[in-house]
């Protein structure tokens, strides 16, 4: 499984594509949701236009595959991978979403 940390760099985004852009966003990581590359997203409250990726997939390639057709990729938004074992898992983790 993969940790994706995704911070956008607002200084980068156009003011007149600014909404166009977001509305990619979330469709792209509802479709990757949706197809089951994506086990867990969300944003960040204390860190401004930034979140986190829960991930699976084969390979550390295959994750910088999905991220190359996010709207901000490449020069918007910093995706900082890293690959994990979850070695335990909350029964009751879906008792958090949306907190």
């Amino acid at each position: 499984m993969f940790l994706i940390n995704i911070t956008i760099q607002e200084n980068k985004v156009p003011a007149a594509k600014a909404d166009e852009l977001l509305a990619g966003h979330r469709s792209w990581f509802t479709h990757h949701f949706e197809k089951g590359d994506f086990l867990l997203v969300g944003p960040y409250k204390n860190k401004g236009m930034a979140g986190v990726v829960l991930a699976q997939a084969d390979s550390q390639e295959k994750v910088e595959a999905i991220i190359a057709e996010d709207a901000y990729y490449p020069n918007m938004a910093v995706y900082d991978i890293s690959e994990l074992t979850a070695n335990l898992i909350a029964d009751n983790l879906t008792e958090f979403k949306g907190k």
